[in-house]
């Protein structure tokens, strides 16, 4: 193998950096097929590929060079990681040890055919955990959550990290927000442990508790605590920032501004479940597909706003991000709802709608998923996107994200914690 494939700045890093990826030892103009191969958890195999041509000295930079075809077209110097895709069609690629890290092979072949022939490779470990980041598991009263702590003794601004309603506990996201300097609390509350699938009512004095125990952490600022949640988890970050005065600021990523699906019981009051009709679900016949965005109710109708979350009564700053292109449900019509409010009543409120991103808006270089199947639901569902466009709506949402907590959290510059 002559050919040199290499991983700037290093081939080990955190999985949300862009890295430049280069081939050296080509003949002028010669013809390549770059690939990227994953293995996940479960052996699922995730892979892209694009077709380029070496400059004139024999390289190629990914960061300068367009690909001529594959998974992709242009330059895009990130695009054989946001571009992967399983062998098995609707599968989602997400991290579930975040220990260890995911190994992505970069492979170079001869021309642009059948990629016989193995001109180089090298093997690329991108991390969700930095270096010196603690993982601690919290079973503290009824909490089910995993704690993790920048190095160093603070103090850092701290966060709460919710998904959505297809439960668990997700670790990947919060991993590397305390990798950026945060104190994130990755917060279970839907189909996990001794946590029912679909709970019959969420208990406001759940998430009050996770938000005292992060209080309590030493190495967390006392200015305040900061949530944020992806979908369910967006209206449920809203509802804590409204009903909680310790949050200081919000984050609702493809969220609404209703309680969805689960009451929410708080102290001498209940907020009800937007209405909704499954009936109104649309299946498709031969794939068993779902489109579930027409089950909700009309939100601009008086009868629903009951289920409104007041999020004008809350002192905390929001943020709300969305995809034009979210196939799951109207978030960027719900995101719109909430801003016109409090914009109405003269708060504070950062809105961005993104072109062609779906509803799974992730940390960056993850791809875009746009059909899985649900968890609890058991069902195979539509959550849109498109491949470009989401990517850059993901780059784009976690810098907004990341300088929102540091700016309503704790007044100092974002530092820049690597591995």
């Amino acid at each position: 193998m002559a050919a040199r494939v290499s991983v700037l700045a290093s081939r080990r890093c955190l999985f949300d950096e862009p890295v430049q990826i280069r081939v050296a030892g080509l003949r002028p103009l010669q013809a390549v097929t770059l690939r990227a191969s994953l293995l996940d958890e479960s052996g699922e195999l995730f892979q892209a590929h694009a077709r380029y041509r070496a400059g004139s000295g024999g390289e190629l930079d990914l960061g300068r060079s367009p690909a001529l075809g594959g998974s992709y077209v242009g330059v895009e110097p990130m695009g054989l990681l946001w571009a992967l895709q399983s062998k098995t069609p609707h599968k989602r690629l997400a991290k579930r040890n975040v220990l260890t890290p995911f190994c992505v092979d970069l492979e170079v072949y001869e021309g642009h055919g059948d990629m016989s022939r193995l001109l180089g490779k090298c093997t690329h470990e991108r991390w969700f955990l930095g270096e010196g980041v603690k993982r601690i598991s919290v079973r503290e009263g009824r909490l089910r959550a995993t704690l993790f702590l920048p190095p160093g003794p603070g103090p850092f601004p701290g966060l709460i990290d919710l998904y959505g309603s297809g439960g668990g506990l997700i670790e990947y996201r919060a991993s590397l927000l305390a990798s950026r300097g945060f104190v994130t609390l990755a917060l279970a509350y839907m189909s996990f442990e001794d946590i029912p699938a679909m709970p019959e009512i969420l208990e406001l004095s759940y998430f009050e508790e996770a938000v005292n125990f992060l209080r309590k952490q030493q190495q967390v600022k006392d200015t305040g605590i900061g949530v944020l949640g992806l979908s369910k988890g967006g209206d449920l970050a809203l509802s804590i920032a409204t009903f909680l005065p310790s949050i200081k600021a919000a984050v609702s990523i493809s969220g609404s501004c209703f309680n969805s699906f689960i009451p929410l019981k708080g102290d001498g009051f209940t907020l009800p479940v937007h209405p909704y009709d499954l009936g109104r679900m649309k299946i498709a016949d031969e794939s068993g597909l779902v489109d579930f965005s027409d089950v909700i109710d009309d939100h601009t109708d008086p009868a629903t706003w009951n289920c409104r979350i007041p999020v004008e009564k809350s002192l905390a700053k929001f943020l709300f991000l969305s995809g034009l292109d979210d196939m799951n449900w109207k978030s960027d019509l719900y995101c719109q709802d909430a801003v016109q409010r409090l914009q109405q009543h003269g708060r504070e409120v950062e809105f961005y709608s993104y072109s062609g991103a779906g509803h799974l808006l992730e940390p960056p270089y993850l791809p875009l998923c746009k059909v899985s199947i649900h968890r609890v639901l058991g069902m195979l569902v539509h959550w849109g996107g498109q491949w470009r466009e989401h990517a850059r709506a993901q780059e784009d949402a976690w810098r907004r994200i990341q300088a929102f907590f540091w700016r309503h959290l704790m007044d100092s510059d974002t530092p820049k914690s690597k591995l």
